[in-house]
């Protein structure tokens, strides 16, 4: 018997997902584990599910409202009792040795490592890289290290990462005792980015562990092209910006986005990367409306964010010199951003 792990799945009209997710935690090698569901006031037939054939072997919450990744998780913290936190998105399937690669990997890291990313490969394609752990870039953007990439073991080394996806990912619970867990202002999208930098800044660092292997349907709640997505995505890197980064890095990023507006134009005209998609799928004056939208809104919420930063200074332990060693360390190109789906 070895640690007692709390696993949280967050479920949002996942009817066609959560019974292959649900029975790959349930297939898991590693024990003791405690699962957790709750319910983001799905209206689908995903609900009756759970509560038919799952109510005796998991722990479900029901939210009255959708509080989004963000507020779901932070609900079902509180019911934990595991000395770790797993996190598996119900469009996720978990490989039966996801827990235990993950507690193998535990045992061999030091009290400084607070989190361990999953290798998470697409569901329909198997060989193709969703996310081998998160890289940044300078305005606050994130992307998953290797993404679309076809797996050819070049990320089959257990090495530190700068921090994992919220989609496949666990957390040491004494370090969200300390650092919190996600921030519901942002409700979906960049809120693994928030808590990844949140807990560095912290002292905590984390190890990417490719036996710890995770299928993913890409965006399969919100839609991998969606107007909504898009706008989270934006509005949220800018409150990670304000929130985190040195004054230097914030007063430098309007280079670092316009370098990365340049080309999302080229890629939005060209058919390439995220914004060629979806100007394919939408139109370009919509993807402009929506990063209207995204910075004012982001504005409205700036106040609020800086209030933030401010309660950071209680638990900070790395400073301007740190971060400018993981921005050198763990940065991803603004042509990887921009033209890479």
């Amino acid at each position: 018997m070895g640690s007692l792990i709390s696993v949280i799945i967050l479920n949002y009209n996942g009817k066609d997902y959560i019974e292959e997710c649900l029975d790959s935690v349930l297939d898991q090698t590693y024990e003791p584990l405690e699962i957790i569901v709750v319910d983001n006031a799905s209206i689908d037939s995903s609900l009756e599910i759970l509560k038919e054939k799952y109510s005796s072997k998991i722990k479900l919450i029901e939210s009255n409202a959708n509080l989004g990744f963000a507020g779901g998780n932070n609900l079902a913290l509180d019911y934990t009792k595991g000395e770790f936190i797993a996190l598996l998105n119900n469009d996720a399937v978990a490989d039966r040795r996801w827990i235990e690669e993950f507690m193998s990997a535990v045992n061999r890291c030091d009290g400084t490592f607070g989190m361990w990313a999953s290798k998470i490969l697409f569901y329909d394609d198997r060989e193709i890289i969703d996310t081998a752990g998160h890289l940044i870039y300078p305005d606050g953007l994130n992307r998953g290290r290797g993404k679309g990439e076809k797996d050819k073991g070049q990320y089959d080394k257990e090495e530190e990462v700068f921090f994992p996806s919220g989609c496949a990912a666990i957390y040491r619970k004494a370090m969200l005792d300390i650092v919190g867990f996600f921030d519901p202002d942002f409700f979906a999208y960049g809120d693994d980015t928030d808590l990844g930098i949140k807990a560095r800044i912290a002292g905590w660092k984390c190890i990417y562990v490719p036996k710890s292997v995770v299928y993913h349907h890409s965006s399969a709640a919100s839609g991998k092209y969606s107007p909504l997505k898009a706008y989270l995505v934006e509005r949220n890197r800018l409150w990670v910006l304000i929130k985190y980064f040195p004054l230097r890095y914030i007063l430098l990023s309007p280079f670092y986005t316009v370098l990365r507006w340049i080309l999302q134009l080229y890629g939005a005209l060209t058919g390439k990367g995220a914004a060629g998609r979806f100007t394919e799928e939408r139109s370009f004056l919509m993807l402009a409306g929506i990063f209207i939208k995204a910075y004012f809104d982001a504005a409205l919420g700036l106040h609020g964010m800086i209030r933030k930063r401010l309660k950071m200074t209680r638990i900070k332990h790395a400073g301007a010199k740190e971060f400018a060693l993981w921005l050198k360390k763990f940065r991803i190109s603004a042509a990887e951003i921009a033209l890479k789906e």
